[in-house]
């Protein structure tokens, strides 16, 4: 399948795995308007797409994301509060859409990852890291906030966290996104890929049905009362155990063989 061409992001399928890349390295692939709607167009293209299972997002070049784009922001500056507000529910947008794609997703931090950077790689279930990686949420710099952001930083590090790294805007380095949560694993550069490969490796040998029920579990369980979380969690797992790649997985335990999507 030919891929679409793009301005500001790449895609390239490898079997099973999609990497979706943020392609604008001579500005530390900052991102804008336009690669907001790109990336939010391939993550659609991707959903429907039974062939991808795992979808891995990272930066060209020395950079992850650096935040937004200056050029960017010296227009949005100059925006009218609704003209802010429709830019800003489109960042909110793309970052549910991420968040809540039913698929597992990897953030291949390669380097610097700064404000919106940040937030990118929090809405992604896995965080593998460079351990060349610099991390930041320095909006109160400038006089702003990470508002778009927030809810999956806070989701990854806890409130007390956030609050120190919200409200000081402090530089992270590696390890220390390590121990806050805002990374999952840090490697040396050269075994970056290799991490990554491993973790996917190990995403594709579940069902891809599990997987994107798991996904739904983590996303609204939390938000639920006992009561609710009670038949929501009952019903799913029924519904799980009598589907076609549930009785295919179990009868493949019994049976003392790989299911056939592990094949």
């Amino acid at each position: 399948m030919s891929e679409k061409r793009y301005e500001t992001i790449a895609v390239e399928r490898e079997g099973k795995l999609a990497r979706l890349w943020l392609d604008r390295p001579d500005v530390h692939n900052a991102f804008n308007s336009a690669m907001i709607r790109e990336l939010r167009a391939v993550l659609r293209d991707l959903r429907e797409d039974a062939a991808v299972r795992i979808v891995v997002l990272s930066g060209k070049g020395k950079s992850f994301c650096a935040g937004a784009d200056l050029n960017w922001m010296r227009e949005i500056i100059r925006f009218s509060y609704e003209q802010n507000l429709q830019e800003s529910l489109e960042l909110a947008d793309f970052l549910y859409e991420l968040y809540a794609l039913p698929k597992p997703t990897i953030a291949r931090v390669n380097g610097a990852a700064i404000g919106g950077g940040a937030g990118f790689l929090s809405a992604c279930d896995i965080v593998v890291a460079s351990a060349e990686a610099k991390f930041g949420l320095s909006e109160v710099k400038i006089g702003l906030v990470p508002a778009c952001i927030a809810p999956y930083v806070v989701r990854r590090t806890g409130e007390s966290l956030a609050r120190q790294y919200f409200l000081t805007g402090e530089r992270i380095d590696a390890h220390r996104a390590l121990e806050i949560g805002l990374a999952n694993a840090v490697v040396d550069a050269v075994r970056l890929d290799t991490k990554v490969e491993e973790i996917a490796s190990l995403l594709i040998s579940s069902g891809p049905e599990a997987l994107a029920s798991c996904k739904e579990l983590l996303r609204r369980v939390p938000g639920m009362g006992f009561e609710e979380a009670k038949r929501f969690t009952a019903e799913m797992i029924a519904g799980l155990r009598v589907s076609r790649e549930g009785q295919e997985g179990m009868a493949a335990f019994l049976e003392k063989r790989k299911p056939q999507w592990a094949e």
